[in-house]
């Protein structure tokens, strides 16, 4: 039986629009754990929920409420946000959360990148229960997460992406209404298809130049001014040592993993299939990521493919 708790009144929608809201914050992987610390340097409150006991205490020490399960923590939340790895987690979350009912004011948010359809599935059941969601999938890494300038594809009303927009705008920097509920996961993985397949001609063109004999730096230099920009060349380069702060100046360890991008285009594969729609550049990076897979290096941020090619190549 679902919770009747309170009509959405003018006063409340703007208690909501003030950083005392309460948010409910479930999945504090690498993602989700630097958007929800943001979320608490904005002033909100934070209930927390992860399947890891390090990751749920490491946010008490910010000032979080940590749950034992997501059904109280999406009963004692205005707003709920979900970072998850894949299709089932979601699937079977929402789920799980939503089995005893649910307030009819909360908001539900999912950021995880999931197939379109799985948003629907979603939508449908929290409706069903009496409560609202809206696919609002994020771009920017972990970097952008850090430094709260995510980009969030919001799928659902546009009343929906009215109310949920300013609480967004506590982790993004831009926030888009990208149509109704699955949009703003289309939107997601075609980014994340192009994201794959910029990185691997970056590394690609990385290989090259060196092995040519341009000096790296310069190199890097002359593509971030020029035509061949990206933001795989410009954030994120491949190459260990051109940003200091990126993973690859870290053996490639945080950031995006591989294994992710691997889902994501696994996720665009399906539904250029139910579409239609020719990817030959998108099905070949899957082909290759899975390749990185196999060779063990899906823990890795996604631009260790520049490792991958280069010991490759010789």
């Amino acid at each position: 039986m679902a919770f009747r708790i309170l009509k959405l009144t003018p006063n409340f929608a703007r208690m909501m629009s003030t950083n005392a809201t309460t948010v409910g914050f479930v999945g504090l992987g690498q993602m989700g754990n630097r958007m929800a610390t943001n979320l608490i340097n904005k002033g909100y409150k934070l209930n927390v929920y992860d399947v890891s006991s390090d990751a749920c205490d490491a946010m008490k020490t910010k000032g979080a409420k940590v749950f034992g399960n997501t059904r109280e923590l999406a009963k004692s939340s205005e707003f709920v946000i979900t970072m998850l790895p894949n299709n089932d987690i979601v699937t079977q979350t929402y789920e799980e959360m939503i089995k005893d009912g649910v307030n009819s004011n909360t908001l539900f948010v999912d950021s995880s990148t999931v197939d379109p359809n799985v948003s629907k599935y979603v939508q449908k059941i929290v409706k069903a229960a009496g409560a609202s969601f809206v696919d609002a999938p994020v771009s920017g890494g972990v970097m952008g997460a850090q430094n709260a300038t995510l980009t969030f594809m919001v799928g659902g009303t546009t009343d929906e992406y009215n109310k949920v927009k300013g609480f967004l705008e506590g982790m993004g920097r831009k926030i888009t209404h990208c149509g109704t509920t699955g949009m703003g996961e289309a939107a997601k993985i075609c980014n994340n298809m192009m994201l794959a397949i910029s990185m691997i001609g970056t590394a690609e063109t990385m290989n090259l130049a060196i092995r040519m004999g341009l000096d790296p730096k310069v190199f890097n230099e002359i593509i971030n001014s020029s035509t061949g920009r990206s933001w795989a060349s410009e954030v994120n380069n491949p190459v260990p040592g051109l940003n200091p702060t990126a993973p690859p100046s870290d053996n490639y360890n945080g950031g995006f993993s591989a294994a992710l991008i691997t889902k994501d285009l696994g996720l665009a594969s399906s539904v250029a299939t139910e579409t239609n729609s020719p990817i030959p550049l998108g099905a070949l990076s899957h082909h290759i990521y899975r390749m990185m897979i196999a060779k063990g290096l899906g823990n890795k941020d996604f631009a260790v493919i520049y490792d991958f090619i280069k010991n490759n190549s010789k």
